[in-house]
């Protein structure tokens, strides 16, 4: 052990020196230990050391286990194990941390995050939450998706990339939330119900990069599984890395292993689409032309087989000319024949029918009627001029014609009495009385209202 001079406040060191002198302290006094605690933070870089914090409620040990020491380990090392790491404290002194060289594991039983996902796996599972019965079909072709997610992570940077390099020109709208931490879970369950009742979009996206068990704790959360399997619009979850699962992904419509591995599920390739419409379009083309070949093929066998279409339709024209011809012929003939033979017949019917007769008596008929007919006209012209005279004299006493030069006819109106008495003079009518004035054109219906009466 490299002890410090008593001094030491008066001596200045180097940085190196300082951490050097920690180092052989550390090292001096935690040569062998064994420390109990929580596996997170696992990485494995490509020099094949694996890398983690061992934990527990009060803190954190960053630890190292070399590649060589891996081959005596019971089992690989995952976040969430609860185990007893052997080995030394050191110091890594470009940085300045301190860290425990691991030489070998002791597993005894997963952490208290691993049971408690453990324990709500299987207790939602019973429930059917997981069953892929319930789980609803997402949209191919995808318009307008909400993203949960925290606007500040590097994975919805690469989710957006994927979009655009897709060239699909769907509507992105960012729900921010946070995605760790106390009050993350509900906070995310609050913005699937929201999205659902106020936004109109056909998916929805939980996205968050990947982390630690308890980074991602939230997306373990009762609540948050509850409000996905509620949700009415489909749900992708696209949580951490490929190796990372959560209650969230067992409960959505689909997972992703990561957040682009979603932005390339969920966004068709546009240029894909592009080409494959255009490779189609080839092929029906072809497909047309080659239809139209075979159909000209077609087409020509049969006009071999059949021959000159038009010399055979002008033969058979030329044909039907001439039975035509012929026909019309026989029948003028047959007519003819035939009218000859009903003239004879005629001539011998129209010598010995009493027609002849008959039109005689009807040319006599005919004279004597018209002979009636004159003499009733002069006897009823007649009449008339007689009429005429009498009307011309029975007009010129009529008192319609008094009438038309103004002249009025008053009747005096009685009741229960057959037929109204003419009013000669004022003494036959009383005020209040009923009256009718005849006109020439009509009649007036009237009162009496005052009689006055004019002496001689």
């Amino acid at each position: 052990m490299t002890l410090l001079p008593e001094s030491a406040g008066a001596v200045i060191f180097t940085v190196s020196q300082i951490s050097r002198s920690i180092r052989n302290l550390l090292e001096g006094e935690f040569c062998f230990v064994r420390v109990s605690g929580e596996i997170s933070n696992l990485s494995r870089p490509y020099s094949g050391h694996s890398y983690f914090t061992l934990k527990d409620a009060g803190a954190q040990l960053r630890s190292v286990l070399f590649k060589g020491q891996q081959r005596y380990l019971a089992k690989e090392l995952r976040d969430g194990q609860q185990v007893v790491c052997h080995g030394r404290i050191s110091v890594y002194e470009p940085r300045g941390d301190y860290q425990l060289i691991v030489d070998s594991i002791d597993f005894h039983g997963a952490g208290l995050l691993q049971l408690q996902f453990e324990a709500l796996k299987k207790r939602l599972a019973d429930e059917g939450l997981f069953e892929a019965g319930r789980k609803k079909t997402l949209p191919k072709f995808p318009r307008k998706i909400v993203v949960v997610t925290s606007p500040s992570g590097a994975a919805i940077h690469d989710f957006l990339k994927i979009w655009k390099n897709r060239g699909w020109g769907a509507r992105i709208q960012i729900f921010p939330v946070r995605v760790q931490g106390t009050g993350a879970a509900e906070e995310i369950a609050e913005a699937i119900v929201r999205v659902n009742a106020h936004f109109d979009a056909e998916l929805i996206v939980l996205c968050r990069g990947g982390g630690s068990l308890e980074d991602l704790w939230a997306f373990n959360e009762e609540c948050l599984a509850r409000a996905i399997v509620a949700s009415t619009i489909p749900i992708v979850s696209a949580i951490g890395h490929e190796v990372d699962f959560t209650i969230a992904d067992f409960c959505a419509d689909l997972r992703a292993p990561t957040p682009t591995g979603a932005a390339e599920q969920i966004f068709p390739d546009a240029f894909f689409w592009q080409q494959q419409v255009f490779s189609c379009k080839q092929q029906l083309i072809r497909l047309i032309f080659h239809t139209l070949d075979d159909y000209s093929r077609q087409v020509m066998q049969n006009r071999r087989l059949l021959g000159n279409l038009d010399m055979t339709l002008s033969h058979l024209s030329l044909q039907v000319d001439h039975a035509s011809s012929r026909s019309m012929h026989c029948m003028e003939r047959a007519l003819q024949r035939q009218s000859f033979k009903l003239a004879q017949i005629s001539a011998r019917f129209q010598s010995q029918s009493p027609l002849t007769r008959l039109t005689l008596q009807a040319q006599q008929l005919h004279h004597i009627s018209q002979t009636m007919i004159q003499r009733m006209q002069g006897l009823l012209y007649r009449k008339s001029a007689t009429f005429s005279v009498h009307a011309a004299r029975l007009e010129s006493v009529s008192p319609l014609a008094t009438l038309a030069r103004g002249y009025a006819i008053v009747r005096k109106k009685k009741e229960g009495r057959k037929g109204d008495e003419i009013v000669m003079t004022s003494s036959q009518v009383n005020a209040g009385d009923q009256i009718e004035v005849l006109l020439h054109d009509g009649s007036l219906e009237c009162e009496v209202s005052t009689v006055r009466t004019i002496r001689g």
